[in-house]
């Protein structure tokens, strides 16, 4: 789920992916896969056992598939011929087996999870939360893959990207910088690890998974906005640009992407403890396991996401009004990167300068 951060978080992308005309065009694009998801659901539901878990996030996975790849289709606006020749096989399989397999199996997990988690169990009831979980990760993926798609699309227009969200950068900056991420990431694995050990205070099952949650979210949220200061200022001390930032502003980044994607990253470690596993809840050591994993990926995610800001800074990139409305990004550029904020009032755009 990196790319739907990077898509949100960095000003470049989410200037492109929030413009009006975009955001009416992927409502559409969103709406339609919803309808055809649900149809497929009906006919395969005679067709195959979506009570069992493996089949449903298989078909899931494949549905969400061709959703990616068609999704990204009305993204780019152009034919097919044009998209092979140009995005080459590389690009496309990453985006039909990541963003469309992969994302579409972890989201129907994540379903899975929420609803077991209010007592609404798949294993004994499938058949409404099985429709939930192929049709809530087919509308996702159509989202993400359509605003993959319109970025490609401008880049190949020649807008620059210094980021593009397929996970490139990520994997250079792991290469480079391997010394300065272990100790965030060692501090993610230890904090997330103890934090789940809470759980073990509750007997009941969904109780216990409850303060599990609570525990991995609320400190995988601490962990990740701390990381993202330090990957924003590697050269400087990360404690600075969390004291000249507003509590509102801190509290609004430490939800989101924060806590929200800790909390997302666990439901889906806890889908798989429950459905595929088959656990009647979430053992201590599976928990454990679970948060440590999360909140270090948090961690490493985060770090590179305050990375790619400050090459944004760099390279001078601006922004319009509607870029505001994301909460991790507005009080970042004004208050704890030395940048003055602009707004100007006849295009409605942004634009940083150094004070």
């Amino acid at each position: 789920m990196l790319h739907r951060m990077a898509l949100r978080v960095l000003p470049s992308l989410s200037l492109a992916v929030t413009e009006d005309s975009v955001r009416k065009k992927k409502r559409i694009v969103m709406f339609v896969p919803g309808l055809v998801a649900f149809a497929v659901y009906r006919v395969l539901k005679l067709l195959l056992p979506l009570s069992e878990p493996i089949v449903l996030l298989m078909v899931s996975g494949l549905v969400s598939l061709v959703t990616a790849l068609l999704a990204y289709r009305v993204g780019r606006a152009t034919p097919w011929s044009r998209i092979v020749r140009e995005d080459k096989n590389r690009m496309l399989f990453w985006l039909g087996g990541w963003i469309g397999f992969v994302y579409g199996v972890q989201l129907s997990l994540l379903v899975l999870a929420l609803l077991w988690l209010v007592g609404y169990d798949y294993l004994k009831h499938p058949d409404g939360p099985a429709m939930m979980a192929i049709i809530i990760s087919c509308t996702s993926v159509a989202r993400d893959a359509f605003e993959i798609g319109h970025v490609r699309k401008i880049a190949l227009m020649g807008r620059p990207f210094p980021t593009f969200p397929d996970g490139a950068a990520l994997r250079t900056m792991v290469g480079n910088l391997a010394m300065g991420l272990a100790p965030w990431v060692a501090t993610g694995l230890v904090v997330g690890t103890l934090g789940a050990l809470l759980g073990h205070l509750v007997e009941a099952n969904q109780g216990a998974a409850v303060i599990q949650l609570l525990a991995v979210a609320v400190l995988g949220g601490a962990v990740a906005l701390c990381a993202y200061f330090g990957g924003l200022r590697p050269q400087a001390s990360w404690i600075r640009g969390l004291l000249r930032t507003k509590a509102s502003e801190l509290l609004k980044y430490w939800w989101w992407p924060g806590l929200s994607f800790a909390a997302t990253y666990y439901l889906v470690w806890v889908g798989c403890v429950i459905f595929l596993l088959r656990q009647p809840g979430i053992p201590t050591s599976y928990a454990m396991a679970g948060g440590g994993v999360v909140t270090g990926m948090m961690a490493l995610y985060c770090y590179y996401l305050g990375s790619r800001r400050q090459v944004e800074e760099q390279q001078g990139q601006t922004m319009s009004s509607a870029l505001l409305r994301c909460p991790f990004v507005m009080g970042i550029l004004g208050k704890t990167t030395g940048t003055k904020i602009s707004v100007s009032a006849g295009s409605g755009s942004v634009s940083g300068s150094k004070v």
